[in-house]
């Protein structure tokens, strides 16, 4: 299954797909488009989601290992994807119908809120197990977002939050049943109404100045 945008009402609908949805380059590719798409139609809010039980498994591991002399260019693609999430010109919520890990769990981080599954599936940076350090940029990122607490938490330690536990922490901002993910991220955003896309922009970029640059600086 393929990214597909689908609108409700004024808020649009990003599925990121019905597998692990991890960020090949045609991937990050399709994303981006879809984001010209939403941008460019004036969207009053952005949802992502994900057609299967994964949100994102995130790296493309695979692609990386037969692509080893690419891997700068690479994450510097993966460190854009997440600047222009976080700083898109609208109100976005990110809705986890089931696991969200690694670079995953960041690109929801890049949201300005997330909804996850109650029930089921794990939100998790896997990076202290798997002996990948977390890039300045993707650090920058999430502590951007989490507090102290919830940092060392999920940054050091590898732990797989459920719903629970994650809205415990302030990870997401909210849990729901299965079958209304998407609806209670609707539900977030639809009472924020239109924002002028100029004046959330230029806000978005200065709440989020140190993560921005440490994203995209080599």
């Amino acid at each position: 299954m393929s990214t597909t945008l689908t609108y409700r009402d004024k808020i649009a609908v990003l599925d990121l797909g019905g597998d692990e949805n991890r960020f090949s380059p045609d991937f990050l590719t399709a994303v981006n488009a879809h984001l010209d798409t939403v941008v460019a139609d004036g969207a009053h809010a952005l949802i992502t989601t994900g057609g299967g039980k994964f949100y994102s498994n995130g790296l493309d591991l695979e692609w990386l290992t037969a692509n080893g002399d690419r891997t700068d260019w690479y994450v510097a693609q993966v460190h854009a994807l997440f600047a222009r999430v976080l700083t898109l010109p609208l109100p976005t919520a990110a809705a986890l119908p089931g696991h969200a890990f690694g670079a995953g769990a960041m690109l929801a981080m890049a949201h300005d809120f997330r909804v996850m599954r109650a029930d089921r599936g794990y939100f998790c940076f896997p990076e202290a197990d798997i002996r990948i350090p977390f890039t300045r940029g993707m650090a920058a990122l999430i502590q951007a977002k989490l507090a102290p607490k919830a940092a060392v938490a999920s940054m050091t330690t590898g732990r797989r939050f459920g719903g629970t536990d994650a809205a415990a922490y302030d990870i997401v901002d909210a849990t729901a049943p299965e079958g209304e993910i998407v609806d209670t991220a609707a539900a977030l955003l639809t009472p924020l109404g239109e924002k002028d896309q100029g004046t959330l922009g230029a806000i978005k970029n200065v709440m989020f100045a140190a993560a921005v640059a440490a994203l995209t600086t080599p």
